[in-house]
């Protein structure tokens, strides 16, 4: 053995060494700082390069080596938790070949015995464990190094989606075993994800770069109330203990978990041979982006629990199961330039060029950076090595700068000066604003937008005038603003794909239909900044007509009630704009009402605010609370306990459960309608 040890060479000894150094390095990134540096496909190919090293060499292994144990580590700002049973992570695969050659290792400890297999998604998540005692939630841990974990037991407590005490169903009979310990991961749904990310952007707090990294985050935070202000989930997927009760297969213990009211992967699948289990990868690898959470994987398991018991584990993991990975979706590259892009509201994007790099199973060549003060936050130069993302069809995103790379020869991004299509006037709103804005009316890149928000419903109603024909008729050059609707003609609109006589006809009726609609709604349909069309219709009934509000100065317009120095400076400074007043003068030449009428008649309603959650079935959103203002009464978006009434349509949300409470008198569409009746 001695000599076979002094025959390794001795650039094998370096380069394990080296290996185990960067994955540890990395590993304490990921796990402790929830910092990642590299992609998990460069970091998957690190691990794979150090254990083909170690298969050659075997007299270079070591209890140490991260092939050899779960990574991670224990935070020394929870008190450790010694896990009853080791808490062991997978091996992968990341081709059906490695499925293959797993299914017939399990085949073969097996005897030949054909077993069946569980397959349920691998959410990117941060692992979990819950013990319950008698049906009480009495400790959970994470997963630490895989021995010991971290106690983080009263941020658990405020995921909603981990019961307190099982089981957690009403009125369920069923009794919990006497001890219980499941094992789980807690997530963050990307949708939750995007909306935390764009508040903390908004704020100048601190965003993440993934889901997963998010649920690390506010899983591990030290005020369990941060955690519980965090959209976190969970879903079990294993058990490490239990006592009371016996389960025969893994189905068996995940259909007990979710009738004890916890929850459990959705379209889990039992498959009988390796072609249904291939068959089912395929099916979800290409099917991943309609899930409402990250999936980086499917994992497969013997179902049967006596048949896991005869196959056993390694040292790290256990030989029943295996993870199915996806096509990585983070890459590393390198930024080329970085351009403005002017988007349908004015708002300037810088957009990364990218060396071009596969990931996700395409290949990339740019990312967006979402705004300058995200490239400041980042500090993303040019020329810089980026570690990208990809999550859905949508444009790739650039989550972290890998400063260590940087040569020297790094560029500053610039904020553009003047707007790259037009070279129209760009504005940044206000310090509290991270977004700069062409502001021109007749910015080419932002007419198709436009055109569809002055076509819909609570602007100028022009039914039949969407996002298709919008898009033919700039194409076509039909239209150069708005105000050219007003000016299509039959024999053009014949032009147009899909479109007849009784088409066009029917699309000049309603833009002559439109006209007049009134003050409000025309200035709604401007799209200015900061004016829904709560505050249009505040607007119009001050003023009364354009002319006056041209010239009104925001001292003037700040004196209105719901009118703040925000919506001021942006409505001042948008009519001001010499396009702007092109635009009105062509939309009064094409005989478009700019004047509002007065409100007159009883006003029952008066003082009395109201608030609309839900679908109402009778009017639009918009048409009831017009209703509301023509009766005296005020629409609001937030409920108070100075809200006089809350209607609450079908599907009502988070507005109705404030309401009950704060002790809000709710209404549904029969009440609302009778209050209407008596008014």
């Amino acid at each position: 053995m001695a000599s076979a040890s002094r025959s390794i060479p001795a650039v094998a000894r370096r380069t394990i060494e080296e290996l185990r150094e960067r994955l540890r390095a990395h590993d304490y990134r990921y796990y402790v700082l929830n910092q990642p540096e590299i992609s998990d496909a460069e970091y998957d190919a690190l691990m794979r390069r150090l254990l083909e090293l170690e298969a050659r060499y075997p007299a270079l292994v070591t209890p140490e080596s991260p092939t050899q144990r779960v990574s991670g580590a224990a935070s020394l700002a929870f008190r450790p938790v010694r896990h009853a049973v080791p808490m062991m992570s997978l091996d992968n695969a990341f081709t059906t070949d490695e499925l293959a050659a797993w299914h017939q290792r399990v085949l073969k400890g097996l005897g030949g015995k054909p077993p069946t297999f569980a397959v349920e998604f691998k959410i990117d998540g941060v692992s979990l464990a819950l013990t319950y005692e008698a049906g009480r939630l009495v400790r959970a841990a994470t997963r630490g190094d895989g021995e010991t974990g971290e106690d983080v037991t009263a941020n658990a407590r405020t995921i909603g989606a981990i019961p307190l005490r099982l089981p957690a169903k009403p009125r369920s009979r069923l009794k919990p075993p006497i001890r219980l310990e499941v094992r789980g991961e807690v997530y963050m749904p990307i949708t939750a994800f995007e909306r935390f990310n764009d508040a903390a952007r908004r704020h100048g707090a601190e965003t993440f770069a993934n889901p997963r990294n998010a649920a690390a985050g506010s899983l591990r935070q030290k005020d369990p109330q941060v955690t519980a202000e965090r959209p976190l989930r969970f879903f079990v997927h294993s058990y490490g203990m239990v006592e009371g009760t016996a389960f025969r297969t893994h189905t068996e213990f995940l259909r007990t978990c979710e009738a004890l009211g916890l929850p459990v992967p959705a379209h889990a699948a039992v498959c009988r041979s390796l072609d249904d289990i291939v068959a089912h990868c395929r099916h979800w690898e290409g099917k991943r982006e309609e899930l409402a959470y990250e999936v980086d994987g499917l994992v497969v398991k013997v179902n049967e629990l006596e048949l896991q018991q005869r196959l056993g584990t390694t040292a790290k993991s256990p030989r029943w199961a295996i993870a199915y990975k996806f096509p990585a979706q983070q890459a590393t590259t390198q930024i080329l330039d970085v351009l403005p892009s002017v988007g349908r509201t004015g708002t300037i994007t810088p957009v990364a060029k990218l060396a071009p790099v596969s990931c996700g199973g395409v290949t990339i060549s740019s990312a967006t950076l979402h705004n300058y003060e995200e490239v400041e936050r980042l500090g993303v130069t040019v020329g810089d090595w980026v570690v990208i993302q990809r999550a859905g069809d949508v444009i790739p995103q650039v989550v972290n700068v890998l400063t260590s790379r940087r040569s020297g020869r790094e560029r500053p991004v610039p904020v553009p000066t003047a707007c790259p299509v037009c070279r129209g006037t760009v504005t940044k709103d206000r310090e509290e604003d991270v977004a700069y804005r062409c502001i021109n009316p007749a910015c080419p890149a932002q007419l198709v937008r436009r055109l569809v928000h002055f076509a819909s419903r609570d602007a100028m109603d022009i039914e039949g005038f969407g996002d298709v024909v919008a898009e033919q008729v700039v194409e076509r050059r039909m239209v150069q603003d708005v105000s050219d609707v007003y000016r299509l003609a039959k024999a053009q609109l014949l032009e147009l794909e899909l479109f007849g006589e009784k088409r066009a006809e029917n699309l000049l009726r309603a833009i002559e239909a439109s006209k007049p609609r009134g003050l409000a709604r025309a200035l709604y349909g401007l799209g200015i900044r900061h004016v829904g069309s709560k505050v249009a219709s505040v607007l119009a009934q001050e003023c009364g007509t354009m002319d006056r509000l041209l010239d009104a100065d925001e001292a003037h317009l700040q004196a209105i009630p719901d009118v703040g120095p925000v919506i001021a400076e942006a409505v001042v400074r948008a009519l001001r704009q010499p396009g702007t007043r092109r635009l009105l003068e062509h939309l009064k030449a094409a005989g478009v009402k700019l004047t509002e009428d007065a409100v007159r008649g009883p006003r029952p309603f008066s003082g009395a605010s109201f608030v609309f959650t839900g679908e109402l079935s009778e009017w639009s959103r918009a048409e009831a609370e017009a209703l509301v203002k023509r009766l005296g009464g005020q629409p609001t978006s937030s409920v108070s306990k100075q809200t006089r009434y809350v209607v609450a349509g079908a599907a009502a949300g988070s507005k109705l459960k404030r309401a009950r409470e704060l002790g809000v008198p709710i209404l549904d569409e029969a009440g609302f309608k009778r209050l209407l009746q008596r008014s």
